[in-house]
Formats: structure tokens, C-alpha cells, sequence
């Protein structure tokens, strides 16, 4: 599967109370998600996202609560992957389980770079810079359930054994 889009950047320590603030969880709607998506660190998103682009950000993005909101409003807003150098556990699994690719990556990105990632072969292509960075691929398993959309896509298609 590969993915392109433009990168939009964010710093250490991104949390989830961040990604959508705590006073929007009276839903459970991604698009009613999406439309706070990052407003608390970034007023602007929703003007500058557009489908397929990719959120990278530095260490430990998606750390605070355990919310399944914060990976949904994400993905919601058209977001193809977050990149990030690490993550937390929890945020991880969320977006695994929801199908939003999670990506761990130490390179340099600035705000409009164009990547293309190709979660298959575990390559991230910077082609604003001509770096080139490799990434561990996801077991076959996960990237069924990422292929399907998550896992209850996955399990209810029978994707996954």
C-alpha cells in the first residue's frame, strides 16, 4: 500500500487532549471528530489538511489518555498516516485498530514536504529533499487489518485469522 500527501509538522509530546480536546468527546461521530481535529495546537488544520496528507510529528505523539477519539478524528480529517519518532503504546494500537498506518521515523521533515510511503516495503520518501528513510514493516496480520480499515472490518470480513 503506499501513500503520498503533503507533511504537516508538530513537535514533542503531541497528546491527545491536543489532538481532540477533551470538551468534543460527547461524540463518537468521525466527522463530527474531525472537525476539532489538532485545534488546540493548531487553529488552522482543518484549512491546511487535505486527503492523504500525513501528520509527523517527534517523540511520543499520542500520549495522555487511552482515547480511540483522538486516532478516529484524525483519520476522519483525511489524514493518510502519522509519522512520528515514537509514539505512545496506547495511541499506537488505537490507530491499528482503527486503520490509520502509524509510522515510526527519525528524519527531518518541514510543513509541506511530499512524502510517499510505501508501508509494504517499509520506505518513506521525502521527494521535496530526495531523502530516503526505512521503517520497519508492519507483520502481514497488521497490515490487514490496516488494508480493511481496522479491525472490525478485518474480523468481519474474515481478513484475519
Amino acid at each position: 500500500m503506499q501513500l503520498t500527501g503533503n507533511a504537516l509538522c508538530y513537535g514533542d509530546h503531541v497528546d491527545t487532549d491536543v489532538i481532540i480536546p477533551a470538551r468534543y468527546l460527547n461524540t463518537s461521530g468521525p466527522k463530527e471528530l474531525a472537525t476539532h481535529c489538532m485545534e488546540d495546537i493548531d487553529p488552522n488544520f482543518l484549512s491546511k489538511v487535505k486527503p492523504g496528507d500525513m501528520i509527523v510529528a517527534g517523540i511520543n505523539f499520542g500520549c495522555g489518555s487511552s482515547r480511540e477519539h483522538a486516532p478516529l478524528a484524525i483519520k476522519a480529517a483525511g489524514v493518510s498516516c502519522v509519522i512520528a519518532k515514537s509514539f505512545a503504546r496506547i495511541f499506537y494500537r488505537n490507530a491499528i485498530n482503527i486503520g490509520l498506518p502509524i509510522i515510526v521515523c527519525d528524519g527531518d521533515f518541514h510543513d509541506g514536504d511530499k512524502l510517499t510511503v510505501d508501508l509494504g516495503a517499509g520506505t518513506l520518501q521525502n521527494t521535496t529533499t530526495g531523502e530516503q528513510y526505512a521503517f520497519s514493516p508492519f507483520p502481514a496480520f497488521l497490515q490487514k487489518i490496516i488494508q480493511a480499515g481496522g479491525l472490525m472490518n478485518a474480523m468481519a470480513g474474515g481478513d484475519i485469522a
